[in-house]
């Protein structure tokens, strides 16, 4: 493995140089965001030298997290490394279990569509995390399944693909980043609710110990502002369509988003139980720079 300073480390810069040739605050996105990802993850990489080392990634919805994952696993090549990244997002309920979620709570904004806590097969992430740990150095000619979710299907709304369309992964692993919204959220005090409909997804968190439970260190990425998440997510949704994929039409993205501006007013940060030192938090501004100092704590 290459140590910072190494020609792989170099070749790593190198290889974030040319993919985001012609992005804005170029120098500062690769040195301020996908670096310091990068360099804290292989920093902790002896922590766990018999398995691949899992770190969670908690950042808004449109902050750029499956870019940010894509530019990081291209770069460990370089670096002597083989890693992954599974989303949250594929652990969702299908869309028969959702409905049926929504209509076992009539009227609750926050359980009516995906995303929220409660709306996700806790299980199967459970396993398919534990599965990708199962990767490690002795694991060569073995792999896992990992659960895929068609956001486009059902005009946007979304389903879970049948096990002939998941994906696999082939081990050995050193690394696995397990991604999501609302990854390290852990339920709050009640009163603290902005909205007595919150109630049951703070309740469901407890569940997602499970998740956090496996992780061995966050990077955390926050918005100085949560209404930029709007913006980010609009643009993002507007994105998918224009490369001829279905999706929700700006009223219904909207409206979608809006329903998660509670939820990131209220948690946010790593598990309580995550000591500083194993946290990185970076905070993000509305064009998606890091403002501020790279903190290595929770906010």
């Amino acid at each position: 493995m290459s140590r910072p300073g190494d020609p792989g480390w170099e070749l790593a810069a190198a290889r974030l140089g040319a993919a985001l040739a012609g992005a804005p605050d170029l120098d500062r996105r690769i040195h301020q965001f996908y670096l310091p990802v990068l360099f804290f993850a292989i920093a902790r990489l002896d922590a766990a030298s018999a398995r691949p080392l899992v770190v969670g990634l908690q950042a808004p919805q449109g902050a750029g997290k499956t870019t940010l994952m894509s530019h990081v696993l291209a770069c460990l090549p370089d670096l002597g490394l083989r890693g992954t990244s599974v989303s949250i997002d594929d652990f969702y309920l299908t869309r028969g279990a959702q409905l049926s979620l929504a209509a076992a709570h009539p009227g609750n904004p926050y359980l009516e569509h995906r995303g929220y806590p409660g709306t996700h097969d806790v299980a199967l992430g459970e396993r398919t995390i534990a599965a990708l740990k199962a990767l490690g150095p002795g694991a060569t000619g073995s792999n896992a399944r990992m659960p895929v979710y068609d956001k486009s299907a059902h005009g946007g709304r979304g389903d879970r693909m049948p096990e002939p369309g998941w994906r696999e992964v082939a081990g050995p692993l050193d690394l696995v980043f397990v991604e999501g919204w609302m990854l390290g959220f852990t339920p709050v005090d009640e009163a603290r609710l902005p909205d007595p409909r919150l109630v049951e997804p703070n309740r469901a968190l407890a569940d997602y110990e499970r998740w956090h439970g496996q992780l061995d260190a966050m990077v955390v990425i926050r918005a100085v502002d949560p209404e930029f998440v709007l913006t980010w997510r609009v643009e993002a949704e507007e994105s998918l369509k224009k490369a001829g994929r279905p999706g929700l039409d700006r009223r219904a993205i909207e409206d979608y988003v809006r329903r998660f501006l509670p939820a990131y007013r209220v948690y946010g940060g790593a598990p309580p139980w995550m000591g500083a030192d194993r946290v990185l938090t970076l905070w993000l501004d509305l064009a998606r720079r890091v403002v501020g100092p790279v903190r290595r704590s929770r906010p």
